[in-house]
């Protein structure tokens, strides 16, 4: 069996992880402890992303004719590549907010929603919120609006709530009285 139909299979592998992918951010993990790369991916499977080392030459070849080909420069020396579907900023956040405390970990380049970037280009995208944060922040800003309308309302009825038992009392405090002149009137 010829080395090309042993790595054909990977290949195809990366292609299928990578065809509908929003996100594609490669890394150099030469540094990090077991404890840091296990809790590196825990904290990428956790938010939906797929991490994992592959050798560059079935990289190269899984991009190629992909808007990942781009990306073929960045593959030099050991790299994993971390893949999202749903969350396209989630592989740059993560991986940024966690090279802060095990600076080993090297970005080395991505392609988010089709655009390629670099490392600095992946680090002000993972300054984005997360896309439940941000529909959090929306819902907030709408809620708020709302939220003070509902108060004032509620301050206008208890006033006028107040007001009512007030003008209660005085159109009781008549009614005796009139009902004391309709009997002497008859």
């Amino acid at each position: 069996m010829a080395k090309v139909e042993l790595k054909q299979p990977i290949v195809e592998a990366i292609a299928e992880e990578i065809k509908d992918a929003q996100s594609v951010v490669l890394v150099d993990y030469r540094g990090l402890t077991v404890a840091q790369d296990t809790e590196l991916r825990k904290q990428l499977r956790e938010a939906g992303v797929v991490y994992k080392v592959y050798k560059n030459t079935m990289m190269k070849r899984a991009f190629e004719g992909t808007e990942f080909a781009g990306l073929e420069d960045c593959l030099e020396g050991p790299s994993a590549i971390a893949i999202s579907k749903d969350d396209a900023t989630a592989p740059a956040r993560i991986i940024c907010n966690f090279a802060k405390d095990a600076p080993a970990l090297e970005l080395k380049g991505g392609v988010v929603e089709g655009t390629v970037y670099d490392i600095a280009g992946l680090t002000e995208l993972s300054k984005i919120p997360s896309r439940e944060v941000l529909l959090s922040r929306l819902l907030g800003s709408m809620q708020s609006p709302i939220a003070n309308f509902a108060r004032v309302i509620k301050q206008i009825a208890e006033k006028d709530g107040e007001a009512a038992p007030a003008e209660a009392a005085e159109e009781t405090a008549e009614a005796p009285a009139e009902t004391a002149e309709a009997p002497a009137a008859e």
